[in-house]
């Protein structure tokens, strides 16, 4: 499993887990939309170039 699915499992495990404790619906609702987020923040923060980079990488990963 990769690093992101781990973390995105993680966070909806906490999620759940804080719903179940009686922590008001939308603490975890916001807690998944922050970890959601904070990478496609990132990834806007990038010029085209640097875009353009990670796509080519992720391409050679996947085997293109």
């Amino acid at each position: 499993m990769s690093r992101r699915w781990q973390l995105a499992v993680a966070g909806f495990v906490l999620a759940i887990i804080l719903w179940i404790v009686g922590i008001p619906w939308y603490v975890p609702v916001l807690l998944i939309l922050a970890a959601a987020a904070v990478p496609i923040i990132g990834y806007m923060t990038l010029d085209s170039n640097q875009r353009a980079r990670i796509r080519r990488i992720r391409r050679k990963q996947i085997g293109h």
